[in-house]
């Protein structure tokens, strides 16, 4: 049983990711397609990154995740394939995959330029139609990694910003917020001992230590928690 994730910036209103999927499964009808997220904020690559990172890991091994958020297409930018010891990753080479594959044992990143494997005529605005979707359904079939382009050494780095420790604090960043307005820090729980009795500050808002539950703070009160990902979440 093969698995296809998909995480775009597309939105529903349009028919982008229908046409996607179409793509995909005139290529391998038995495919299983999982939308992962379609309502990545217009073009933030570094929120999608945080979404990939987050989720990739709760898949079979073997998938195939694709994410497209792509304000280059068209352009000079690459689109890759890579392969690490779990999982393949397809999208353009613009950051987008990095936050999961520093997680992962890299076994190969390919530049996909094997025009075979395209849907021709290509278009300088659908490559997720025309490039990343085919390559994602004939990786399904059995199609080795290798026969989809060019090997290339390396793929552009993007960098979940770290905290600013000192001896009394912790200084984080909002890294991604979700459809209920929580906020999501970089702030994650392997710093846990040295918030022994936290006292979390947002802009003019004070909260004082961390709950269990969301159901653990009153009605129109902030609260801090470790979200499922671990990382310090202000809901």
């Amino acid at each position: 049983m093969s698995f296809i994730t998909l995480l775009t910036d597309f939105g529903y209103r349009d028919n982008f990711v229908g046409v996607v999927k179409g793509v995909i499964l005139g290529i391998n009808p038995k495919v299983h397609i999982v939308d992962l997220c379609h309502e990545v904020d217009p073009q933030d690559i570094m929120s999608a990154a945080f979404s990939l990172k987050t989720s990739y890991k709760y898949f079979p091994k073997g998938s195939v995740h694709l994410v497209v958020i792509d304000p280059g297409v068209g352009s000079e930018r690459l689109p890759i394939l890579v392969k690490t010891k779990d999982y393949y990753f397809i999208g353009p080479d613009n950051g987008v995959l990095s936050l999961a594959l520093e997680e992962q044992k890299i076994e190969g990143v390919i530049y996909l330029d094997n025009p075979e494997f395209y849907l021709m005529p290509v278009s300088n605005t659908f490559h997720a139609r025309d490039i990343f979707a085919p390559v994602a359904a004939q990786l399904t079939k059995g199609i080795s990694y290798q026969l989809f382009g060019k090997s290339i050494k390396d793929y552009k780095k993007i960098i979940l910003p770290k905290p600013k420790i000192t001896s009394c604090s912790i200084r984080g960043e909002i890294v991604y917020i979700d459809r209920f307005g929580n906020l999501f820090t970089n702030i994650s729980q392997d710093l846990k001992d040295r918030l022994k009795k936290p006292i979390i500050k947002i802009k003019s808002k004070t909260i004082e230590g961390i709950k269990s539950s969301y159901a653990r703070a009153g009605p129109e009160e902030l609260l801090t928690i470790w979200d499922s990902s671990n990382f310090l979440e202000i809901a």
